[in-house]
């Protein structure tokens, strides 16, 4: 009776061992793959974007001599639109202008609307939380322009955050930001659009005006009533990069390597100069 109780608990004994390894040993299910941050699925766009034949670039058409978007023909122009076409070709397809807005450049991006953000874009951490910068193009930062006859009276912050003086800003983007954070006396008005903006001081509806240093250089060739001041000596430190897509490194591997080809074998200094003439 003894041997038959002890083999009998062997017995189970075996059969537990036997369905806790078994158990053990079988196989998961894998959950599918989620899409990555910024709208984008894992598949990089480096494959994507030549299957579909066409790379999508967000740009907002109104930061000349980056963006410009012709309002009669639609066409657009600028560095940054001739930098789009030539990153499109290096993948074998055309660029496709997405037209977004200053206030929804980032909802507009990480929304998937587009492949890439173009057109003056300074990098900043707010931006860097929701998307990749791509590696720098240019160095810039904010910098006055105001009429001829009064740029002696806005070359310092100090002079410029004084009550009476209007400091005009477009809504939306980092001059806004960077108005709102060091003007406390002056008043600031809102223009909603950059491309008319500048027309504003000259009509005397606004005083200055402060923006990146490479645009207050190529409006003050616009117009000739009024003058960059100190843009090579700007108020702040900035660059100026391309928005990608966040945990797409292969993409963003491939954006960089092409900024520093092209930003060193003349191809963007080519883009710039008949902007710079």
């Amino acid at each position: 009776m003894r041997r038959r109780t002890a083999v009998a608990a062997l017995a189970l004994t075996f059969t537990a061992a036997f369905t806790t390894a078994t158990a053990t040993a079988a196989p998961t299910t894998t959950a599918p793959a989620k899409a990555a941050p910024g709208g984008h699925s894992k598949a990089t766009l480096l494959d994507k974007v030549p299957r579909r034949g066409v790379l999508r670039v967000c740009t907002t058409g109104d930061y000349r001599p980056f963006t410009y978007r012709d309002p009669k023909t639609g066409a657009y122009t600028g560095i940054d639109i001739d930098m789009a076409k030539h990153l499109a070709a290096s993948l074998g397809v055309k660029a496709d202008f997405v037209t977004t807005t200053w206030t929804k450049l980032m909802d507009d991006f990480t929304a998937g609307k587009c492949d890439i953000g173009m057109g003056g874009i300074s990098v900043t951490l707010a931006r860097a939380q929701k998307a990749y910068f791509s590696e720098p193009y240019l160095v810039d930062g904010k910098a006055p322009i105001a009429r001829c006859a009064d740029k002696d009276k806005y070359d310092s912050l100090a002079k410029i955050d004084q009550a009476g003086v209007r400091v005009i800003v477009n809504p939306g983007g980092t001059n806004e930001k960077f108005a709102k954070a060091n003007i406390r006396n002056a008043t600031i008005i809102t223009h909603p659009d950059n491309n008319t903006i500048f027309d504003e001081i000259v009509a005397g509806r606004a005083d200055v005006m402060m923006t990146d240093g490479s645009e207050t250089k190529y409006q003050a060739k616009l117009h000739p009533e009024l003058c960059a001041i100190n843009p090579d000596k700007p108020f702040t430190f900035a660059e100026k990069a391309y928005l990608l897509p966040r945990g797409d490194e292969e993409f963003q591997e491939y954006t960089d390597q092409w900024v520093h080809l092209t930003t060193r074998d003349g191809t963007y200094k080519g883009f710039a100069e008949p902007w710079e003439s």
